[in-house]
């Protein structure tokens, strides 16, 4: 049966445009008068939907600030490492009209003629968002004023200095612990109840703890235990709910890829919180022009050599591995790399044959499969589910919360991570053996780990596939206090040299590659391959010529490089944002960290 849509609108407008003190001083537009409409369960039901927000299918679309993919968008973190940023021109993050919706709410709930219980599950939803907000504040800015009520113009406090990152943390945990105690577990479907708040929970306290465990410059370090304790406790308390189960119907080869392509996620056991699409119902989206083709994103090859052979082995411990072509990368490889790439011999609807990679400018070869659909029906097109929180993430943040903290045992890598290999029909993995023996490759890039080496390299391996294109990837690496990553330029595939390449597995070429110095041939002169079928020419160099595919070696071959540009990291700087120039001008008691 097609899912029950729950689409809410409140029915005041409580968005409001940004205004020079950031607008927490101001009633909303349309003035609700908490003495008239603050008395019933359904007005406060009313107002906490109309604060709903989610992400949605936009989010398959927001790794390009990441190692994972390369990219020709106007990224802010690429301006910022090519040394073009400051506090003038970074003016994006500082908005604050929704913390003041939140809070009006949270100061005038009490007015409702309701029971204590029911006024806690809106007050929990309240504070959930809240805590949604300020962690994003947080994670941008670090130190932020905390505001927990509405405040009168002209008031004082609107020029208040920075808040602790201590201090405000402590109140999203707050906020979340409250939440998690209060919100019900029946909610209307796509919405958050009781488990999306756990999940959000989870999340927050394991961002938290590793960021103070690897940024030493906090000077926070003693305190990450605590938080990473909190992460693997709310984490374990959702394995013990029995709510939620990896979905896992015995084919790894489909298994993953129904979480990002079904019409209907409300019954499935694995996704916690489910954006609601239905074109029928008056809800669509359709990302398929942007995530596939002439795309902003395209994976690098370094995504690409991050998953595991079939069999559990490393696939850097292939012979030549950074020399395979397209079809031999994706030969015996986990599952979840054909359920989230285009792989040789892939079919896109309505066509009759193989597709064929192209290879566009500044881009790695590679096409994204996850967050497309392969249909042309607009009702299917507009009707797929976006999963916002997922039971594979609680699992993984179970984990590695255990893991940084030193207690994580077999068993509970049983209950978690290896559910997830058990998904894509890999082995399992052996603690013991992957402290043994961690990936020289991963230690090379995460230097700073220094116990539990191995598995906690492992996670971190399982949380980049397992998430590729889920918006994770670069949170990830900002905690682990790893951004040097983000400084090499992302590549593409291999190709030898000039000549000839079967790009779709089955023998026969499809692509000629020349050198750029050479005409490309009208269409009747084209040779053919064995299939009678033209073959695709390009014209090959290095990069800044007018070649059409750029390899890092031109034309004696090489990986595809796509920008020719000097990517800084600066530590701790980097890590962190400005506040912007206009908003310290206003309040001189917002001073700029780590060298804005």
């Amino acid at each position: 049966m097609k899912k029950n849509l729950y689409i809410l609108f409140i029915g005041t407008t409580l968005a409001m445009s940004a205004c020079k003190k950031g607008n927490l001083d101001r009633f909303p537009q349309t003035t609700i008068s908490p003495n008239l409409f603050f008395k019933s369960e359904e007005d406060l039901s009313l107002y906490v939907n109309g604060l709903l927000s989610q992400p949605d299918r936009n989010s398959y679309l927001n790794d390009q600030s990441s190692d994972n993919v390369a990219t020709t968008a106007a990224v802010e973190v690429k301006n910022i490492m090519a040394g073009n940023a400051n506090a003038q021109n970074i003016t994006t993050g500082w908005g604050w009209s929704r913390l003041r919706d939140i809070n009006y709410f949270l100061e005038n709930y009490n007015k409702a003629q309701v029971s204590s219980t029911i006024k806690a599950h809106y007050v929990g939803l309240a504070r959930f968002y809240r805590a949604e907000f300020y962690l994003d504040k947080v994670k941008r800015f670090s130190d932020v004023p905390w505001y927990s009520g509405t405040l009168e113009p002209g008031s004082e406090a609107l020029y208040k200095a920075r808040d602790p990152r201590t201090l405000v943390m402590d109140s999203v945990m707050a906020d979340l612990d409250f939440a998690y105690k209060n919100v019900r577990e029946s909610v209307p479907n796509g919405t958050p109840g009781k488990w999306a708040v756990a999940a959000l929970y989870s999340r927050a306290a394991l961002y938290e703890g590793t960021f103070r465990k690897y940024h030493t410059e906090l000077n926070l370090t003693a305190t990450a235990t605590a938080f990473l304790e909190t992460a693997a406790k709310v984490s374990g308390e959702v394995i013990s709910s029995n709510k939620f189960t990896i979905y896992n119907t015995g084919k790894p080869t489909q298994d993953y890829a129904t979480l990002f392509n079904s019409q209907d996620l409300t019954g499935n056991k694995e996704v916690i919180l489910t954006n609601i699409f239905d074109l029928s119902k008056g809800k669509g989206q359709n990302v398929n022009s942007v995530v596939f083709g002439d795309y902003e994103q395209a994976p690098a090859k370094d995504l690409i050599q991050t998953y595991l052979m079939k069999d559990g082995t490393r696939f850097s411990s292939q012979p030549n591995y950074d020399k395979l072509g397209f079809v031999k990368e994706f030969e015996n490889r986990d599952p979840r790399l054909a359920q989230t790439m285009v792989y040789p011999g892939w079919v896109r609807v309505p066509d009759a044959t193989p597709y064929i990679q192209r290879l566009n400018k500044n881009f790695t070869g590679y096409h994204q499969l996850k967050g497309y659909v392969n249909s042309t029906d607009n009702n299917t097109l507009n009707g797929v589910d976006f999963p916002v929180y997922r039971y594979a993430e609680v699992l993984l943040n179970y984990a590695e919360a255990l893991a940084e903290n030193g207690t994580l045992t077999q068993t509970q890598l049983d209950q978690s991570l290896n559910l997830l290999r058990r998904r894509a029909g890999l082995p399992d993995l052996n603690l013991a053996a992957a402290n043994a023996n961690p990936d020289p490759i991963m230690q090379v890039q995460f230097t700073n780990v220094a116990s539990n080496v191995g598995v906690i390299l492992e996670i971190r391996r399982e949380r980049r596939v397992e998430f590729a294109f889920e918006n994770s990837r670069y949170d990830d690496l900002m905690r682990w206090k790893s951004g040097k990553l983000l400084t090499k330029s992302p590549e593409g595939m291999y190709f030898a040299g000039l000549g000839k390449y079967d790009m779709t597995g089955d023998g026969v070429d499809d692509i000629i590659l020349i050198d750029r110095t050479q005409t490309i041939p009208a269409e009747e002169q084209k040779e053919k391959n064995s299939l009678g079928v033209k073959l695709i020419y390009y014209r090959t160099g290095t990069i800044g010529t007018d070649a059409t595919v750029f390899l890092k070696n031109g034309t004696s071959g090489g990986a595809i490089v796509t920008e020719a540009v000097t990517r800084q990291f600066e530590e701790p700087k980097y890590y962190y944002r400005p506040i912007p120039q206009q908003q310290v001008l206003l309040n001189p008691k917002l001073t700029q960290i780590f060298g804005w």
